[in-house]
């Protein structure tokens, strides 16, 4: 899926902010810049820009946008379906053009249209992937996840993945790693001027797995609500470095989860089989919805699932309207004992969490593969088959 960088142009705080919830709930992730980030970084991949008022005006504009960012998407949005404006539009460089206000479904179909031609563009560097991890309380088993998923990914993939420590003063990303880093988020959110792969190099500190660590702060207070924008800002640079993205998004809602939120391809809501757990999640479900943020993205993931369940899966699934897509079983002895040695559980050996861990892993890299179980339980069922024939 492509992860498009969108560029908002008007005057009129209410048209900026009825067009950023329309590019927040589509399927497309899209993060939204400011006038700044547009100024001083790479070109967006979107531009929605605002024609109500002076027609004659908005042309230059799409001009001098078009000859700015040759390779975005410009859509146009006036009053009316006036043809001459039209036609104006798009020989000024506008792909698309929308009556205020636009339908959802058709500007979502134009969104898509985008993403699409960003994919297929000579010489276009894939979108990395970025998976949030949020919990649906503490102790749901949160970083545990993101953690070992991380490590998976880089493993399997032999892509270039990083890890991001979301949480403020209480982050174990590294402590779970078993790594000792010297730098954390704040010292790339407080440099994003000079943040070029040279400098990230000094930030992150690489585990012998193949994942990057970018660690949490020692601050109670930061990240916080100021650093929202930096945080999305910061997702972004990432995007053009690394080709998987996992962030540690803890269990709380803030300005800066709603950060990470907004640029994922999948979130993943933690979850455990208890009446406490599945009433949070059904409140982080609503949220996510006000926000805006797409819910085709958000998978349900049920830890420490133990037959006989407190609350049976299906109950759970038809108390939060959502589909469980993975399970992992509860395994306190194998898990305590990754975590105190700070090794993860893919390294530690053969267990069923691990190779837990290693199917949803694989359905992260190809959503169309087969398990290793499903292909073997098919081998078997042709095997038996055979013999019968």
């Amino acid at each position: 899926m492509a992860q498009l960088v969108g560029l908002i142009v008007s005057n009129d705080d209410g048209f900026k902010k009825h067009v950023e919830r329309l590019l927040r709930s589509g399927a497309i992730p899209v993060s939204v810049m400011d006038d700044r980030a547009a100024r001083d970084g790479a070109p967006p991949d979107l531009v929605i820009v605002d024609t109500r008022g002076d027609v004659s005006s908005a042309m230059p504009g799409i001009e001098r946008l078009r000859a700015s960012a040759p390779g975005a998407g410009i859509f146009a949005i006036a009053l009316e379906a006036d043809p001459d404006v039209i036609l104006q539009s798009m020989r000024a460089g506008a792909n698309e053009f929308f009556t205020w206000p636009p339908d959802e479904e058709t500007f979502h179909g134009a969104v898509r249209r985008t993403a699409a031609r960003r994919e297929t563009s000579q010489g276009a560097r894939p979108s990395a992937t970025t998976l949030v991890f949020f919990g649906a309380k503490g102790g749901a088993g949160t970083t545990t996840v993101a953690v070992n998923s991380g490590v998976e990914v880089a493993r399997l993939s032999k892509r270039s993945t990083i890890i991001i420590d979301l949480k403020p003063g209480l982050g174990e990303v590294a402590l779970f790693l078993g790594v000792r880093p010297r730098y954390s988020i704040l010292d790339a959110i407080d440099n994003l001027h000079r943040l070029d792969k040279e400098f990230l190099r000094e930030l992150v500190v690489k585990h012998k797995s193949g994942l990057e660590i970018l660690s949490g702060s020692d601050q109670f207070d930061r990240p916080g609500a100021p650093d929202g924008g930096a945080l999305e800002e910061l997702f972004r640079l990432l995007a053009r470095q690394y080709e998987y993205i996992v962030i540690d998004a803890g269990s709380q809602i803030n300005s800066c989860t709603v950060a990470a939120l907004y640029t994922a391809d999948q979130m993943f809501l933690i979850a455990n089989p208890d009446v406490p757990s599945i009433r949070n999640a059904q409140r982080l479900l609503e949220r996510v919805r006000q926000l805006g943020a797409c819910g085709e993205r958000v998978r349900v993931v049920l830890n420490r699932a133990a037959e006989p369940y407190p609350i049976p899966p299906k109950q759970i699934e038809a108390a939060l309207g959502h589909p469980i897509h993975q399970t992992f079983p509860s395994d306190y002895k194998t898990v305590s004992t990754a975590l105190n040695s700070g090794v993860p559980l893919a390294l530690t050996g053969n267990s069923d969490i691990a190779s837990q861990f290693d199917v949803f892993t694989r359905k992260i890299l190809d959503p169309a593969a087969e398990s290793p179980q499903a292909a073997n339980a098919k081998a078997s069922r042709l095997q038996r088959i055979a013999s019968i024939w």
